[in-house]
């Protein structure tokens, strides 16, 4: 029996049923995962191993620092101030995002730890302003992506590290160059179909109108800055350091305890994790691999950065760009090139594979699209039919993203610095 196939199939009916009958897609994930499990051969070790224990952390580490400063007020005195700054030009929000998070990224913190840091504060902005999630999350992780393959970020390292064991040397500024080029190409693409150039407010915001920052919020705002400047500087688990100051946080008690930990998503945790635990097993059953050996037999000389790069994309819709995608595919460039011939270039295909499984990653079930579920459903307060909605709004946005990014590659257009 074909436990591959099947597993894609339980996947996609359990987001089905999420939708049609307002029931939480990860509970779901999971409870077709035991039936999964159990038939196909695993043990329950096995399945409950899917549950990504570091991305739950990341998660609740985040969440718990920036519960505080939502129950405090911090968080929504902080967006009302920046839109106050905008005046009418609400428009340039989502620009501003996009910016600020491409450079934080590229001067060294690399793709995911920008993403947690600032997914919290553009989700708030979202809420405050009216602004669709589903335009200014992806912003903020194609911004943080777009920078994430400089030569001095993490992911950025890793996909040259990885090219040159393979002989692939010279790379590293034309690969930075394409990140840049690809998601600042999809992220416009979005800014103008999603309606942000067309983004307005009659109810101006003055500064004037607004309080100050009161002790509890100082003091708050103090500590997600040195969250910041730990993680910045030290490169620490984001999650972690998160907890650190949120427990410090509350020994100077600058908010309720049950609150704060009231106002966490655990339910959106759960769908994203829940998510997970069906995804790992379709995985260890080769349903993505399944999927991705079809794509592959479509390949050919004017295809292979196309293909390559959808299979990337795919594959980083239920999975880790930097720990799963780009080690299986970058080290398969070399024999791609020889097996398909032609003039087929190493820098489009690894290109490929890094811009598209990076622009999956605004997939709920991916680490930048959870952080967005997260951090809106604890800023908006949506209910669970809204949240569902929102999971399947955003991963069209992920497959119409990787399809897009794909089809640049197609055109060669990752091929104009010459190599």
């Amino acid at each position: 029996m074909n436990w591959g196939l099947i597993s894609l199939i339980m996947l996609v009916v359990a987001i089905a049923l999420g939708f049609f009958r307002k029931l939480n897609v990860g509970l779901l994930c999971i409870a077709f995962a035991v039936v999964l499990g159990r038939f196909s051969g695993f043990k329950e070790a096995n399945v409950i191993s899917g549950w990504s224990t570091g991305l739950f952390m990341m998660l609740l580490g985040v969440m718990f620092l920036f519960s505080i400063a939502q129950t405090n007020g911090t968080l929504e005195l902080f967006a009302r101030k920046v839109v106050a700054m905008t005046g009418k030009q609400t428009k340039m929000i989502p620009v501003a995002v996009y910016l600020m998070t491409t450079f934080l990224a590229a001067i060294g913190p690399g793709t995911i730890p920008v993403m947690a840091l600032t997914m919290p504060i553009a989700m708030a902005l979202a809420a405050e302003t009216g602004i669709s999630p589903v335009l200014l999350a992806p912003l903020t992780v194609l911004g943080s992506a777009a920078g994430g393959i400089s030569p001095i970020a993490p992911t950025g390292i890793i996909g040259i590290t990885l090219s040159a064991a393979q002989g692939i040397k010279g790379i590293d500024m034309p690969y930075f160059y394409n990140s840049l080029m690809a998601e600042t190409i999809w992220a416009t693409i979005l800014y103008f179909a999603l309606g942000g150039h067309k983004l307005k407010t009659e109810k101006v915001l003055k500064q004037s109108d607004l309080p100050p920052f009161n002790r509890d919020q100082i003091i708050t705002s103090i500590g997600v800055v040195a969250m910041v400047l730990i993680v910045l500087v030290t490169k620490a688990n984001v999650g972690l350091i998160a907890f650190l100051v949120g427990v410090i946080l509350l020994l100077l008690k600058v908010a309720d305890e049950r609150k704060s930990i009231s106002c966490i998503p655990w339910g959106t945790l759960v769908l994203v994790c829940g998510v997970g635990v069906l995804m790992n097993l379709a995985i260890k059953l080769k349903g993505i691999e399944l999927l991705a050996k079809f794509l592959s037999t479509l390949m050919t000389e004017s295809t292979a950065s196309f293909i390559i790069g959808l299979t990337a994309g795919i594959m980083s819709w239920f999975s880790s760009t930097s720990g799963v995608v780009m080690p299986t595919l970058i080290p398969t460039v070399s024999s791609l090139m020889t097996a398909v011939g032609g003039n087929v270039s190493a820098l489009d295909l690894v290109s490929a594979i890094t811009m598209s499984a990076h622009t999956a990653g605004t997939s709920p079930a991916s680490t930048g699209g959870a952080l967005a579920m997260a951090a809106y459903a604890a800023n908006a307060h949506i209910t669970p039919e809204q949240q569902n909605k929102l999971f399947i709004k955003m991963f069209i946005v992920a497959a119409c993203g990787v399809f897009v990014v794909s089809a640049l590659a197609g055109l060669g257009l990752y091929r104009i610095w010459g190599i």
